[in-house]
């Protein structure tokens, strides 16, 4: 995984998953990140599931009103819910807060990876701020 931030959109793996946005017209793929994370719980986690779990809570949270990242990496993402014309169903919001709270289980890849590293804490505080926000939507 090539990071480079501790922010949803701050690796290669959500990157590459956010050019896949422009191919959908509706919030299927979102909904299709969220459901490999939960369907590898009983399993070690992959990071790449992992990172494009982090990257679809996100992108719920902006089609929301407000998510944790607006940068050039999330150029893509912006142009993508501009351009939708349907807004995310509610019950996306429990499955962005699972697959969340699985990023940090001790089967998952990805918790491993950042706990070798330095932006561990901040890595944490955005996943855990990102669970706020889904949850004052609920």
């Amino acid at each position: 995984m090539g990071a480079w931030s501790h922010e949803p959109f701050g690796n290669d793996t959500a990157n590459d998953w956010a050019d896949e946005l422009e191919e959908s017209s509706d919030f299927s793929i979102v909904e299709k990140a969220f459901n490999q994370i939960i369907e590898s719980a009983e399993e070690y986690i992959d990071a790449d599931i992992a990172c494009e779990a982090h990257a679809a809570a996100e992108v719920l949270a902006q089609a929301l009103g407000k998510g944790t990242q607006d940068d050039a990496y999330t150029e893509k993402v912006d142009a993508w819910l501009t351009k939708l014309t349907i807004k995310p169903h509610d019950l996306l919001i429990p499955k962005a807060l699972q697959a969340l709270s699985l990023l940090t289980t001790e089967d998952s890849e990805l918790d491993e990876l950042w706990q070798d590293s330095e932006e561990y804490s901040q890595w944490k505080a955005n996943i855990d701020e990102l669970k706020e926000l889904l949850r004052a939507k609920l």
